[in-house]
């Protein structure tokens, strides 16, 4: 009698086996919906990389329809066109009393973006994360970082410049040794 007990209790519980498997299946789970997360946290940052330079790229607009210039670089990829001295990110973009910016956007990771101009055109670049982007340049090899251009953990790999900017007058694409 105290052997069938026994019995009945070993029908009722989960076996080793199916616990593992259980534990497997629920880690590939995690592993697969952490993967499809952490990519869109970088499209998002990516989007909003874009839209920051959008932003700038209308106030630099706003600031040449009143000089006839867009305003020049300090040489460590900053804009000088806060009322003749650089502007550093984060900071009031104003001139003479004209607010362009209310506030320089900075790179979602800390990062600075970097500004490149001589007075008659300008560029501006930034870091994307997310290797599939199309906006990448392709390097001989694959995805490409402008040369002479650094921007967050290493090359800048995307460029947003001036309707009279030539886009061959960027600097040469080489392979992004990140991707």
């Amino acid at each position: 009698m105290n052997f069938k007990h026994t019995i009945k209790k070993r029908q009722k519980g989960f076996t080793l086996i199916e616990l593992l498997i259980v534990i497997v299946i629920l880690g590939l789970l995690t592993t697969i919906g952490l993967g499809s997360f952490l990519s869109s946290q970088r499209k998002g940052r990516d989007a909003r990389r874009k839209a920051d330079l959008d932003g700038i790229t209308t106030a630099l607009e706003l600031y040449y329809n009143d000089y006839d210039q867009y305003p020049l670089s300090d040489g460590a990829g900053n804009i000088v066109g806060c009322d003749g001295s650089a502007c550093s990110w984060n900071q009031i973009w104003e001139s003479a009393g004209t607010i362009y910016m209310v506030q320089i956007p900075d790179d979602p990771r800390g990062a600075s973006y970097r500004y490149s101009s001589n007075g008659t055109g300008y560029v501006l670049y930034a870091r994307l994360e997310n290797d599939q982007d199309q906006d990448i340049p392709a390097g001989p090899s694959g995805a490409g970082i402008y040369t002479g251009e650094s921007c967050l953990s290493g090359g800048c790999n995307y460029a947003t410049f001036s309707s009279n900017t030539n886009p061959s007058s960027l600097p040469a694409v080489v392979d992004d040794p990140l991707f």
